[in-house]
């Protein structure tokens, strides 16, 4: 092999010849020449073929030692899965011998792994999930950083906006590379008689645009679409109501739909999986901003008073919430300098324009229902958590019985030479076993459960729609349920299986467990954790119920049964506004001439989920005195249909014109707030100058009882009732609360009947006054429902846990309860002494769960009525129900220890 040493010689004297080439004869050099390059290249390509030997040697050596390494990993890797077959298949032997342990355990994880995924997926679906579109968390919300001095019409959120206020965003925003509004409403498809409603979003040109979003079929709305004076633009239908109108047509571009008295083409249809970005309401039609003067006949909503507006932008690559925040503060003053309305209340100009906007981020979309349910979710999820802590210590103290019992073959087991890590790991992969299972089963539970928790959530006029499609967050929340499950009730168990020594268990086996009471004391632990745990779910159910049911039945100053909501509309009979109250009157007494009626009130809104409002000040006071007082309009016999009492002065008549002196009827906190609590009929009150009327004087002609205004939970508010007829703001919809004999059923044909008569034109719908009060209070219904279930399902388990630990203390005793009654002890003096230890557990249980209760239940105040977080009906109520089944639980032990035969219980070791 060639020397590199020699080589590099070799190199210099060729280059040394070269160097000396002019000094030696030309025939002599190329000789040389000839000699050494020779020689050179012998030696330069000895030396590659050793370099070449040299490599391959150490890929040789690294090959032999990798595929070692490989080889002793795929042996361990082999090993251990061996191992573990080997433990899955005991596991499951060990499983299916015991049949009803196995059901009983699977079915309670399953239980409780299923409700608290079911809760969590409705987190999932209102909380933690991002908008199905583009890039969300680019997604922004441009809104009013204080509503303080929002006057004029529309919602009053913060996030809602007026079109001109809307129209200066985009004109002059800087970080958004696209910006765009939107709003929902409900519409009528029908042409006649009673109402089907489409839900409805309305959206300026570049909404789908910059969202992302890609038509199904045909084309979505541009910017082209949304200009003013648009007159019938067409329309684009969601995916869900292509499919449920159309029956997924492909020829649906085209045809027309007729919304509103308006033949519309329908220009597209939107991808499946898209519902807008109202988290928990979907859409069913959109249509440009600019056809709201066409579709609803109300030019309001593109005035400067009207809030109604909800304005969104995608921020710029490399733009951040700050940045966004920052321009829109910048911008404000200007923009609401140039948008104040001519007609604002002088009093609130400086509010106007002191206005700020924000930016916050609207990747998550908006929630009305996430508003609404969100904590009664998160608590709802502790509870459910709660459950499968009870459900883990009866499974472990379960397992502890299991393993007491298997003692003498762990003992041969270790004997035999198994480590104490091999009989562990082998333990925990039958609680593993079990966890799996009821996880399983408990994904499949929580998606029944999670579908009836949304169909008890909806309403007929407030369905409500939710993407309940198990994501990653679901299935990682399934599974780490289970890890933790199998830790929680499988490790204790197996480590204190394992800790005897051989030949103390083979002894301990052979006597019995009489000698090792002591055994028992982590198994009585579990047990006064699962009735403390039990009893602050009982106290919680009981006290939620309580409050429902003060609820239910708390005076709300009107009588709700009989009385029949009937929502008529008459936009279609193209009457002049000075016709409706005529027209109004003469319908409700047709309404009242139907036999079984027994009156007819008109109003334009019910007596709860009211949210009107004006500014008024007694005529005979301060201006410095003027309060907002919450509103209704009436028309006559509104008080009588719901059985309202008249205190003082008269009601509305028909003689209560728009032509007449302006007059009105208040409530008893209006009296106690404005006139000291006497009775103010006959005084006289100003209402404040609006975006959309002028101050006014009214005469006060009545005094009515309290009643009930935004809820059943608020208190008795000051109300003004102004006659229906008088109001220019009086549209062509009035709801008619009647109050009947009839059955449901039978009205609602007759007053179809009557409508059909006058003319097929006319729309309505109906639904009773009952469950429109019963379905403000669904989330203290799901409360009450929900907890009452956990806490029975937590006390069952409790009772499980006590009956199965008083059963094996009994069997663990049979020596001891046989010399007993050998001796002459009464099977009462038996009966007593298994009781006691029963009764002990249960005491030191509520010992503890009773601080928990004071703790914990201060977290849910908010969500009580007429009652304190540490109510002692509900507390005492708790602990003597959770006594009594713990008792029943025991004395179902200690009654067959009295049937123990002495001398059988003597012969069984």
């Amino acid at each position: 092999m060639g020397d590199p040493i020699r080589i590099a010689r070799f190199r210099f004297w060729l280059w040394l010849i070269r160097l000396i080439g002019v000094i030696v004869p030309r025939r002599l050099r190329a000789d040389w020449r000839q000699e050494w390059e020779a020689e050179l290249r012998h030696r330069e390509a000895m030396l590659a073929e050793w370099e070449r030997l040299k490599v391959r040697g150490k890929l040789d050596l690294l090959w032999r030692s990798t595929s070692a390494f490989w080889d002793a990993l795929w042996m361990q890797t082999y090993r251990w899965e061996d191992a573990m077959i080997q433990d899955l298949r005991f596991g499951v032997r060990m499983l299916l011998k015991h049949k009803s342990f196995t059901a009983v355990a699977i079915l309670s994880l399953g239980l409780g792994i299923g409700a608290n995924t079911a809760i969590f997926q409705l987190l999932d679906a209102t909380r933690l999930r991002m908008l199905p579109v583009k890039a969300p968390q680019e997604l922004v919300e441009v809104r009013l950083a204080d509503t303080k001095g929002v006057r004029g019409g529309g919602n009053r959120w913060p996030v809602a906006l007026t079109n001109p206020i809307w129209e200066q965003i985009r004109e002059r925003q800087q970080v958004f590379s696209g910006v765009f509004a939107w709003v929902t409403d409900k519409i009528n498809l029908a042409p006649g008689g009673e109402v089907r409603n489409a839900r409805v979003l309305f959206v300026s040109g570049d909404f789908f645009n910059t969202l992302g979003v890609s038509p199904a079929l045909g084309r979505v709305i541009t910017n082209p679409d949304d200009e003013r004076g648009c007159g019938a633009p067409g329309l684009v239908i969601s995916h869900e109501f292509w499919q449920r109108e159309f029956g997924g047509d492909a020829d649906v571009i085209g045809r027309k739909l007729t919304v509103a008295d308006q033949s519309l083409d329908i220009i597209g249809v939107t991808p499946a999986g898209f519902f807008g970005l109202e988290v928990g309401r979907s859409f069913d039609l959109a249509l440009p901003i600019c056809s709201i003067p066409l579709i609803r006949g109300n030019k309001n909503m593109l005035s400067g008073t009207h809030w109604w507006v909800t304005v969104n932008g995608r921020l710029k690559p490399g733009c951040s919430l700050e940045q966004a925040t920052a321009n829109t503060l910048a911008i404000s003053p200007g923009l609401f300098e140039a948008t104040l309305p001519a007609n604002y209340p002088p009093v609130n100009v400086k509010d106007y324009l002191g206005f700020k906007l924000i930016a916050i981020h609207s990747g998550s979309g908006f929630s009305q229902l996430r508003e609404k349910y969100e904590a009664s979710l998160w608590i709802l999820l502790a509870i459910a958590g709660s459950v499968l802590l009870v459900a883990c210590a009866n499974l472990a103290s379960l397992l502890l019985a299991r393993a007491s019992a298997r003692s003498r073959e762990i003992a041969v087991r270790q004997a035999l030479g198994a480590s104490r890590g091999r009989l562990i790991r082998q333990l925990l992969v039958e609680s593993f076993l079990l966890a799996a299972t009821g996880a399983v089963l408990g994904i499949g539970l929580s998606q029944v459960l999670s579908r009836f928790l949304v169909a008890f959530l909806s309403t007929t006029n407030s369905p409500i729609f939710l993407n309940l499609t198990p994501d990653w967050r679901v299935f990682g929340f399934a599974v780490e349920l289970a890890i933790l499950t199998c830790l929680l009730f499988g490790l204790a168990p197996a480590i204190r299986a394992t800790r005897s020594e051989p030949g103390a268990a083979m002894k301990l086996g052979g006597r019995g467990m009489t000698a090792n009471r002591e055994r028992f004391s982590l198994r009585r632990a579990l047990i006064v954790t699962q009735v403390a745990v039990s009893l602050v779910l009982v106290a919680g159910a009981l006290l939620f119920s309580r409050s429902l049911d003060k609820l239910l039945t708390v005076d709300a100053g009107f009588r709700a049964e009989g009385v029949l909501i009937a929502d008529i509309g008459y936009r279609r009979l193209n009457l002049a506004r000075t016709q409706y109250p005529a027209f109004s009157d003469d319908l409700r007494d047709r309404i009242r001439a139907i036999p079984g009626v027994e009156s007819v009130g008109v109003a334009s809104g019910g007596p709860l989920g009211g949210s009107a409002s004006t500014v008024i000040r007694m005529d005979d006071t301060d201006q410095r005195q003027a309060q907002k007082t919450n509103l209704n309009l009436v028309g006559p016999d509104y008080f009588k249909a719901l059985q309202i009492p008249l205190l003082d002065g008269r009601e509305f008549d028909s003689g209560d014109r728009a032509d007449k002196p302006n007059v009105a009827i208040v409530n008893e906190a209006f009296a106690r707030r404005f006139t000291d609590g006497t009775s103010p009929v006959g005084r006289r009150f100003r209402t404040e100058a609006g975006a959309n009327e002028p101050e006014a004087l009214f005469q006060i002609i009545g005094l009515v009882r309290d009643t009930k205004y935004g809820g059943l939970r608020e208190e008795f508010v000051p109300i003004i009732y102004f006659a229906r007829a008088q109001e220019a703001m009086a549209g062509p919809s009035d709801n008619y609360y009647i109050r009947t004999r009839l059955p449901q059923g039978e009205i609602v044909a007759a007053v179809n009947r009557l409508l059909n008569d006058i003319n097929p034109g006319i729309t309505v719908s109906f639904q009773g006054l009952k469950p429109v009060i019963e379905a403000t209070l669904l989330r203290e219904r799901l409360m009450a429902t929900l907890s009452g279930f956990f806490g029975l399902l937590a006390l069952l388990l409790a009772s499980i846990g006590l009956y199965g630990v008083m059963s094996y203390g009994v069997a663990s005793r049979t020596n001891e309860i046989g010399i007993r009654m050998a001796l002459g002890a009464q099977p009462k003096n038996v009966r007593w002494l298994v009781m006691r230890e029963a009764l002990l557990l249960v005491i030191a249980g509520i010992a503890v769960g009773l601080p928990i209760i004071f703790a914990v239940t201060r977290l849910a105040s908010t969500l009580l009525y007429g009652l304190t977080p540490t109510d002692p009906i509900s507390l005492v109520s708790a602990a003597m129900l959770m006594l009594s089944v713990s008792m029943l639980a025991g004395y179902l032990p200690a009654r067959r220890a009295t049937l123990v035969d002495p001398m059988v219980a003597l012969r069984c070791e």
